[in-house]
């Protein structure tokens, strides 16, 4: 078998905590597990580790003098993300602010709490259903990823999916027996009153 290790990535998408059991974190992130319908502690920590890069970017940059080419391109490029992933508002533009960006704030902008929030569901939970069930578009793009990073841009596009039966398309298999169903009995008593 050829080797492609230069072509692999070694990287991870998520970053276990240091310490397992520490009693605040777990509460901490079960709590937040249960606020916005997360599947497993997994997806805390990949947007931690996301969040993570981002501030260690900004630190790196703040370490650099204000007048510094690398730090103004970078800089601004780095708070431009932030602000089209709706991460900050338009009227922040220091880079200081990047650091005090919270995990709360990066699962505001999922696809399941928008959904919650926006669409008609019941809950975060049933939420997820939805989008997993393919009920859900962005746009015209069916979404089947609840941790869909949704941009304050297509935030007013996200509605029902035209195939769905939520969105007026064709009705869902135990729909279409019941009504089935119904024809044929209607059917057998109009028989009778003959």
């Amino acid at each position: 078998m050829p080797k492609n290790s230069a072509k692999r990535n070694f990287s991870g998408v998520t970053s276990a905590p240091r310490r397992p059991f520490e009693k605040e974190r777990i509460d901490q992130e079960l709590k937040l597990c249960g606020e916005y319908g997360l599947r497993a502690k997994k997806e805390i920590w990949r947007s931690q580790l996301v969040l993570a890069k981002t501030r260690a970017s900004a630190r790196k940059l703040l370490t650099l003098s204000e007048k510094d080419p690398k730090r103004i391109f970078e800089g601004e490029a780095l708070i431009r993300r932030m602000r089209r992933w709706g991460l900050m508002a338009e009227d922040e533009s220091k880079l200081d602010l990047v650091l005090s960006l919270t995990t709360q704030a990066l699962l505001e902008r999922r696809l399941q709490t928008k959904v919650f929030k926006n669409v008609n569901a019941k809950s975060v939970h049933h939420a997820r259903v939805l989008i997993a069930q393919r009920h859900i578009r962005v746009g015209k793009q069916i979404v089947n990823s609840a941790s869909f990073a949704v941009r304050p841009s297509s935030e007013k596009h996200i509605d029902f999916a035209t195939t769905s039966p939520y969105g007026g398309g064709r009705p869902g298999r135990n729909a279409r027996k019941r009504a089935n169903k119904g024809g044929a009995e209607g059917g057998a008593e109009e028989e009778d009153e003959e």
